[in-house]
């Protein structure tokens, strides 16, 4: 009786659980760039308000837009979602630019706050600057379809939506409505969901209504992986990732066994080789980057009284420019960036490679130059001139300050068969 009875309370508590869980509207924020860690964020959002039976997935949207692979991985996502999804573009002042204002044309609802705007989803042909005209044509026709198929499946205004693409137009909240590329205006998202309470939409042919009374809005925040990976898909952090990794290994590699530049330089550049997938990446501009290292390099072992070094810093700053060709300023390096990246490279090499070059060379062994630094044996007193025992030869010395016999002395110089020395303490 007693297994019988955990048994059926069991049931109830899982029961109870899976009712609560499917009280709940599942709050989703995309305030940053589009970027495939974006979309895996959303996705995996999706996917879990599926298997929770969430009422509802609310993505809140602040974008300048992304990468068009994120964006369209985004819309098949929540164009195949069992759970209504509603894309708010908040708070006001907020745009749903270039790929947000396709991921918004995807949802079940689309919905903006006043003050806001939405369009301008001319693609950007990424890397070079003078593409080639038909495939230019193929891109924006391609991009227009889509947009056009997306509209045409959400009930949407199908021309409104070829012309934000085609013709790059951007529209406030009020003109969205009235041209039928949105549905609701809302305040704030207490308005916005007492709006959407008991409104009716189409999913897969069928209608279906909104019934989100007593749910709880629940915030769903990026874990620590997807919040580093946001992190380093930011193309100031990308390029300073990618020259501490360059810097790392060479730090190893001109001194074999130090083992932490190594791995810290290798964990750097394999971010930044991550960052870069999601970035508009011009490989001139990674050999520039490299040339420029070279230079500093060189400057070390070649006397060329600083001219390789203004080499290189002009190679590391054209190559930084060149690094990200977009018209898009976040996805460009920031100017502060690049001069003071420039400069620490710059200064470390010549500064910080040179002395620790010059303390691992050797010391001359041999000759005259041998003997500086040498200590040997005052035999008779120097006041100033005498003689001392150095390396197994006796030699007249001369000192600044008189010297007991039999005191310890070191070699300051050598002039013909002369030494210098004085006194150790």
């Amino acid at each position: 009786m007693r297994v019988t009875m955990s048994i059926i309370i069991s049931l109830l508590v899982c029961a109870a659980l899976a009712m609560a869980a499917g009280e709940k509207i599942r709050l989703v924020g995309i305030h940053d760039p589009i970027t495939p860690v974006t979309a895996r964020f959303v996705q995996r959002n999706l996917q879990e308000a599926a298997r929770m039976g969430d009422r509802l997935v609310l993505i809140e949207m602040d974008t300048p837009g992304g990468l068009d692979t994120a964006m369209r991985e985004i819309v098949k996502d929540v164009m195949a979602s069992p759970v209504p999804v509603v894309v708010y573009v908040a708070p006001s002042g907020a745009r749903a630019a270039s790929a947000g204002a396709i991921i918004a044309l995807a949802a079940d609802v689309a919905v903006m706050a006043p003050g806001t705007n939405i369009g301008a989803a001319h693609p950007v042909s990424l890397g070079e600057k003078s593409a080639d005209k038909t495939m230019e044509a193929k891109v924006v026709n391609d991009a227009e379809a889509y947009a056009e198929g997306i509209a045409h499946l959400r009930g949407r205004n199908e021309e409104l939506a070829r012309r934000l693409v085609r013709e790059s137009i951007s529209l406030s909240a009020e003109k969205a409505l009235e041209g039928r590329l949105i549905d609701l205006i809302a305040r704030d998202r207490g308005d916005l969901l007492q709006q959407l309470e008991g409104r009716g939409f189409s999913r897969n042919g069928r209608e279906q209504v909104l019934k989100l009374k007593g749910a709880d809005v629940m915030p769903m925040e990026m874990g620590a992986v997807e919040r580093v990976l946001n992190a380093i898909s930011n193309p100031n952090v990308a390029y300073v990732l990618m020259l501490l990794g360059m810097v790392g290994l060479y730090f190893e590699l001109s001194n074999p066994g130090v083992i932490l530049p190594g791995a810290i330089g290798g964990i750097c550049l394999i971010l930044a080789f991550f960052a870069f997938q999601t970035l508009p990446v011009n490989y001139a501009g990674i050999l520039l980057i490299l040339l420029g290292l070279i230079l500093f390099i060189a400057e070390i072992k070649i006397v060329s009284h600083g001219m390789l070094t203004v080499a290189g810093m002009c190679a590391m700053v054209l190559g930084s420019l060149m690094l990200f060709e977009s018209p898009d300023p976040y996805l460009r390096i920031s100017w502060s960036v690049i001069l003071v990246t420039v400069l620490a490279t710059g200064a470390f090499f010549t500064v910080v490679v040179a002395k620790a070059l010059s303390a691992h060379r050797p010391s001359p062994a041999t000759g005259r130059e041998g003997l500086v630094g040498q200590e040997g044996v005052a035999e008779t007193g120097l006041a100033p001139d005498g003689k001392v025992f150095v390396r197994g030869e006796y030699w007249d010395a001369w000192c600044d300050e008189p010297i007991e016999a039999g005191r310890r002395v070191r070699v300051l110089e050598v002039d013909g068969m002369r030494l210098k020395v004085q006194r150790i303490s």
